[in-house]
């Protein structure tokens, strides 16, 4: 599975606590470039003071066309994006697996990874995890507050499994992505899993053709929009 055992590690992340300098404003804060700096970090992490919590719709998506199918709450953490961490790359993944049995080790909480977004071999869309969220799937803190992963089902050692329908839609959904958070379209930007600096997956393989997914990408990027729910 291409997040397999890719978050633990982020699971043990040392918590980002608000800082002595963020609580400082309005009481002793005069440099007018200290000020601005706390008042922005309280901005990120206003929300992670005991009894705050960003208010959430159960179900909501950010991509219109999936399925919304939650995966268990351990395999990622609630995140503010991208007001916290901004996102600027577009992680692909190819399952190692069935489409079922990667929803299945997402939404159980001892796995310790899931993907925001897993695409069918027909097209089919399942959201997991929602974009403003980190999810254990790249197996890097860094890319994984930085990033969205998207699962692909089937095997990296069997191209046929890479299905036209699969491009296509998959196409539409980072296009779709990357419109919203203003994500070049290109390959330093929309990267494999085998690309995350420290991982040790080779996924989405040698079969997942870069230049055919880019050209899709962009020509589902120019097309008239076929509907993306705002994020929250």
């Amino acid at each position: 599975m291409g997040t397999k055992g890719s978050g633990r590690a982020s699971k043990k992340e040392p918590a980002r606590g608000i800082s002595r300098r963020a609580l400082l404003i309005g009481g002793g804060v005069t440099a007018a470039g200290a000020a601005v700096l706390a008042r922005d970090e309280l901005r990120q992490v206003w929300w992670r003071v005991p009894g705050v919590e960003k208010p959430r719709k159960p179900g909501e998506l950010d991509y219109a066309g999936a399925q919304w199918v939650a995966a268990s709450d351990a395999n990622w953490r609630r995140a503010d994006r991208p007001d916290d961490y901004r996102i600027d790359r577009v992680i692909i993944h190819v399952t190692q697996g069935s489409f079922a049995s990667a929803v299945r080790v997402f939404q159980d909480p001892g796995h310790g990874a899931a993907a925001h977004y897993v695409v069918r071999k027909d097209g089919h869309v399942a959201q997991m995890i929602r974009e403003l969220d980190v999810a254990y799937h790249a197996g890097n803190r860094s890319y994984n507050e930085r990033s969205i992963g998207i699962e692909h089902e089937g095997f990296v050692d069997r191209p046929q499994d890479l299905t036209a329908a699969m491009y296509e839609s998959s196409a539409r959904l980072t296009a779709a992505i990357c419109g919203r958070h203003g994500i070049p379209m290109d390959r330093e930007h929309i990267i494999g899993h085998v690309e995350v600096p420290g991982t040790d997956h080779t996924d989405p393989g040698p079969h997942w053709d870069w230049d055919r997914y880019l050209k899709l990408v962009r020509r589902a990027a120019t097309a008239k929009p076929s509907g993306s729910a705002k994020p929250a």
